[in-house]
């Protein structure tokens, strides 16, 4: 993976998961592309998400401000590179210090199946590191990225 920044990377990680939803398809896609949606399950157990802008188009601008919960926030921006809807969403995220350096960029590849009246979800993620504390966020990745399903699973049984 070429990172936007062009830095070379510190440490690298790729992970797939996929989970099958109790939910159609129409309403997994929409609590990945409705911000007001996705500020409820995204990332990890205890955070919040006080900013989640999402310009769902290609070349649309994605920013999520992560508070963890002994309220430091974790800055993501990021460009959506494909939309079929309601099938796949692909888009990039880069996880940024305050001062807006980039510490870490993702390539996220997230598939929608159809089975039934359920969904079955992939979620593929590449991931680059771009300075030394990024080897601890990308150890983290699987941990991060499992609590967030895990939310959205939830998130659906109440929808």
């Amino acid at each position: 993976m070429k990172t936007a920044t062009n830095r070379k990377p510190t440490a690298e990680r790729e992970l797939t998961l996929t989970r099958v939803f109790d939910a159609p398809r129409e309403l997994v896609w929409k609590m990945w592309t409705d911000p007001k949606h996705m500020a409820q399950w995204w990332g990890p157990h205890g955070f919040t998400n006080p900013v989640c802008e999402m310009d769902v188009r290609v070349g649309g601008a994605i920013r999520i401000d992560m508070r963890s919960p002994d309220g430091i926030v974790y800055p993501m921006t990021g460009t959506f590179r494909e939309i079929v809807a309601p099938e796949r969403l692909v888009f990039t995220a880069v996880a940024e210090d305050h001062d807006g350096n980039a510490l870490l960029e993702s390539l996220t590849t997230v598939t929608f199946e159809r089975v039934g009246q359920k969904t079955k979800l992939t979620v593929h993620a590449q991931a680059i590191g771009l300075a030394p504390v990024a080897v601890q966020m990308l150890a983290g990745m699987e941990a991060g990225w499992t609590q967030s399903l895990e939310r959205l699973t939830a998130l659906l049984a109440r929808a």
